[in-house]
């Protein structure tokens, strides 16, 4: 299966995803930008990109899956930044009910590596 990636959104994702678009900002390519974003996010700012993002994670899956992830083109792979984010900011809307870790002070969590797309 493939998909046709020639018609986007300002940001780059496909339009079939453009109720995505208001949450662009999240289009973030590593992680430690990714946790970064979180920390600087409201709750109530996470709660409006999870409360749009989850349910279309199946549709993203699908999406995504009509190419093979070594040639993601742009649009899917900004798809798949975005679903990065909303991983990231899942556990503080449905945990936490806050950006950071409770009682974690001061702590932060720093990636050395993550998977290249």
């Amino acid at each position: 299966m493939t998909n046709d990636t020639t018609s986007t959104t300002a940001s780059g994702l496909p339009v079939e995803f453009a109720d995505l678009e208001p949450f662009a900002d999240w289009i973030l390519d590593n992680q430690p930008a990714r946790y970064a974003k979180r920390l600087a996010s409201t709750i109530g700012e996470m709660q409006a990109f999870y409360d749009i993002g989850k349910p279309r994670l199946d549709d993203i899956m699908a999406f995504c899956d009509g190419f093979p992830i070594e040639a993601l083109p742009e649009p899917a792979k900004k798809l798949m930044y975005l679903t990065f984010s909303l991983v990231e900011a899942s556990f503080p809307v449905e945990c936490w009910r806050q950006p950071r870790v409770p009682d974690s002070g001061s702590a932060e969590i720093v990636l050395i590596a993550e998977p290249a797309l």
